[in-house]
């Protein structure tokens, strides 16, 4: 039986992991921990395999607040960084990190594609995507044959009582007559596949870096109409509004944010396991039942 460590109580993934995990009650034992005292660097991590680090600060909106840059740091860097060496310390034989994304940057203009491969740089666009970075390099160097560091980089996570832009744009689909109709192409994670993922990950015991995404990009306006479509309500998309979204979405962060292109090649996101349990639009439909 492995037996996990999940730092994050209350966290989405968290807790949605863990009632992912219940499926196989005879496999894993699961325990979660808060960071949020200091008492955490008092408690043992060696009766532990596994630590899933899912603690961290995401933002929705385009600019974080300057005034958060120092708890950025603190909580999705250094915390970290502190709970790797301390997993480390403690002999646990795996280390699992949520990063973001959010490392390369902000998405591609409309209209124009912003294709992440292999070979692509991370270049953060602001202390959000910066602190997941350094993250990323404080923890790297710890691996070892006896200590595994496995960082994801997931795409826009969405999924039953999740946060973020994915429940304002449902909002949006339930009540408004019309929607845009833009052509664009987005990679996200739909919950399910994610915490298939991290158990198929803990399973291989892997180490590396990790870009799970689901089988299909995906179009903003045709999710819109799936998750209308989901509530019995009727969507008319139309392209009348595109010309004055073109010329805002070079100027205001919130319209490319919605409509602009950002996606993981698929080879990047290939898996010797089958992870991909739900497709769009039974994801849709489950998230929005």
């Amino acid at each position: 039986m492995k037996k996990i460590l999940v730092t994050g109580a209350n966290s989405y993934v968290g807790t949605s992991f863990i009632k992912w995990l219940s499926q196989y009650p005879d496999k894993y034992s699961i325990d979660t921990i808060s960071l949020r005292e200091d008492s955490w660097k008092q408690s043992s991590f060696s009766n532990y395999d596994v630590v899933l680090h899912t603690v961290g600060i995401a933002h929705v909106d385009s600019n974080p607040d300057p005034k958060m840059e120092k708890e950025y740091y603190r909580v999705n860097r250094d915390l970290t960084i502190e709970a790797a060496n301390k997993a480390k310390r403690d002999c646990v034989k795996q280390f699992i990190f949520l990063s973001s994304i959010i490392v390369y940057g902000d998405s591609g203009y409309i209209n124009n594609p912003k294709v992440i491969k292999k070979n692509t740089i991370p270049s953060p666009a602001n202390f959000y995507g910066n602190s997941k970075l350094q993250a990323e390099e404080g923890i790297r160097p710890l691996d070892s044959n006896d200590f595994k560091v496995a960082i994801i980089r997931p795409p826009m996570i969405y999924g039953k009582w999740s946060k973020g832009n994915y429940p304002k744009l449902a909002k949006l689909a339930r009540f408004l007559p019309i929607f845009p109709d833009m052509e664009n192409q987005r990679s996200m994670l739909h919950i399910d596949n994610l915490c298939e993922f991290i158990r198929l990950l803990i399973n291989n015991n892997e180490s590396g870096l990790f870009f799970p995404q689901n089988s299909e990009y995906v179009n903003t306006s045709e999710m819109v109409k799936l998750i209308a479509d989901a509530h019995g309500k009727k969507v008319r998309l139309t392209k009348i509004f595109n010309p004055a979204l073109v010329a805002m979405g070079n100027k205001i962060g919130t319209v490319n944010k919605v409509f602009g292109n950002l996606v993981y090649d698929q080879c990047l996101s290939e898996y010797k396991c089958n992870y991909r349990v739900n497709n769009l639009r039974n994801s849709i439909i489950e998230t929005e039942k």
